[in-house]
């Protein structure tokens, strides 16, 4: 089933072929125009600015092939939030998995769903999806051209809830090559305010069946839309922990209306080759957007986080901290970019990344950037790579540890920053459990 293919524009149809009839007249009309974009655009490369440090070679030597329509069985018990036990839903290779959701009970105002059941209930699903800026970059016009199914998670006006979502994305591993196009629109009506679990997993045996042959690479094209209204809150973490083999290309896009607070936290941690855009679009004054980050690769994982703030309006607030723990031959990428043009005055803007190199030949390509021209506001941004220091661990060592442990241990207060801004409980220990087993490994 594996092949090279060096023609990328044939590689980009062969992906579009995977797509099945769109579900409503709707969704044909906004698959039509994303096609349209794809006749002008493809796959990019090391020749080009954005993707000159990414190699897209594991996705370019790989033949896929479109999931089954059937759902396979799944056991998602060490899955479930304990948070969330009613405020789950669950696709599986990409379809909707009703049997695995559990969205019992859900208060007036609130609606979690899928498409269909988003449209019946009657949400202006057409004025929000697809509708972010940036819709024409050519993964997510792949993925918006084969659109036909999607996680909704929608709040009325003036809804403060408290109990936290979770969307759960899995993808079964066995000896078939499947690419997927996972999609979710995330509204906030005004003065709404909620917390989202996102998480892109795997599975490796379905229930019930014998295991398979050689597992093959999957490939995962994720696209989730934000919607945030006049003073709507969002606190938002999004992990990505699929199979050593998949190859995961996801883009997270925020649109804030005035007063609007939005909090992003992105977990790294699985995939052969990952890519995470992140892009945060102003759209009204005094908006607060925190961005926190962690990537955490080993063996030869390539894992790249690109993020883009762009402000058009005064008085707004952001600021990010990305880390990246890289260890063995593992390669990290960090693009941060900050826009603050003449309208955005009385900005304030800060951008930090920091790198932890654990083996001399782990690698981190770093570039945080401001582009200013206001000339009334604060803003900062900067970057730094180092190693576990000996003094550090020879303290540790003189305390009675062992070399190992003082590693994990340094290693995880490198990492706990980004975890504790996590607010679930339960994720945050499932994390620290990773911080563990990553160095373990």
């Amino acid at each position: 089933m594996t092949s090279t293919l060096t023609n990328r524009d044939t590689y980009l149809a062969q992906l579009l072929a995977l797509t099945s009839p769109p579900a409503t007249p709707q969704l044909l009309e906004l698959r039509t125009q994303a096609a349209a974009y794809l006749q002008e655009e493809t796959l990019p490369s090391n020749k080009d600015e954005e993707w000159r440090f990414t190699n897209l070679d594991p996705l370019l030597t790989q033949t896929f092939a479109a999931p089954d329509a059937q759902l396979p069985p799944v056991n998602i018990n060490g899955l479930i939030l304990p948070e969330a036990t009613n405020t789950r839903i669950v696709f599986v290779n990409g379809i909707y998995a009703p049997l695995l959701s559990s969205l019992a009970n859900l208060p007036a105002g609130v609606f979690i769903g899928n498409l269909a059941a988003a449209n019946a209930a009657g949400l202006e699903i057409s004025k929000y999806l697809g509708k972010q800026p940036g819709g024409e970059e050519v993964f997510t016009a792949i993925n918006t051209a084969g659109i036909n199914e999607a996680a909704v998670v929608w709040l009325a006006p003036d809804i403060a809830f408290e109990t936290p979502i979770h969307l759960l994305f899995i993808t079964t591993v066995d000896d078939t090559a499947i690419a997927t196009q996972p999609r979710a629109l995330i509204v906030l009506e005004q003065r709404s305010s909620a917390t989202l679990i996102q998480e892109y997993l795997h599975t490796s045996i379905p229930v019930g069946e014998a295991p398979r042959n050689e597992a093959r690479p999957y490939f995962n094209n994720a696209v989730t839309e934000v919607w945030l209204g006049d003073t709507a809150k969002l606190n938002h973490t999004r992990i990505q922990d699929e199979d050593i083999t998949a190859i995961h290309i996801g883009k997270t896009a925020v649109s804030q209306s005035q007063h609007s607070a939005y909090t992003g936290t992105s977990i790294e941690l699985g995939s052969k080759l990952s890519r995470h855009n992140w892009e945060i679009f102003q759209i009204g004054a005094q908006t607060e957007t925190y961005l926190n980050g962690l990537t955490m690769v080993n063996g030869e994982q390539e894992s790249d986080t690109h993020s883009t703030i762009a402000l058009t309006k005064p008085h707004g607030i952001t600021d990010q901290l990305h880390k990246c723990i890289v260890d063995d031959r593992a390669h990290a990428i960090f693009n941060g970019k900050v826009f603050v043009p003449q309208a955005a005055q009385q900005t304030n803007a800060g951008q930090l990344n920091r790198n932890l190199l654990l083996s001399s030949t782990a690698r981190i390509d770093t570039k945080p950037q401001l582009e200013i021209t206001a000339d009334n506001v604060k803003c900062s941004h900067g970057a730094t790579v180092s190693q576990l220091e000996d003094d550090e661990i020879f303290y540790l060592q003189s305390r009675g540890l062992d070399v190992e442990t003082a590693k994990i241990l340094l290693i995880n207060a490198f990492a706990v920053e980004i975890i504790d801004r996590i607010p679930v409980a339960s994720v945050r220990e499932k994390l620290a459990v990773a911080v563990k087993a990553f160095k373990a490994n």
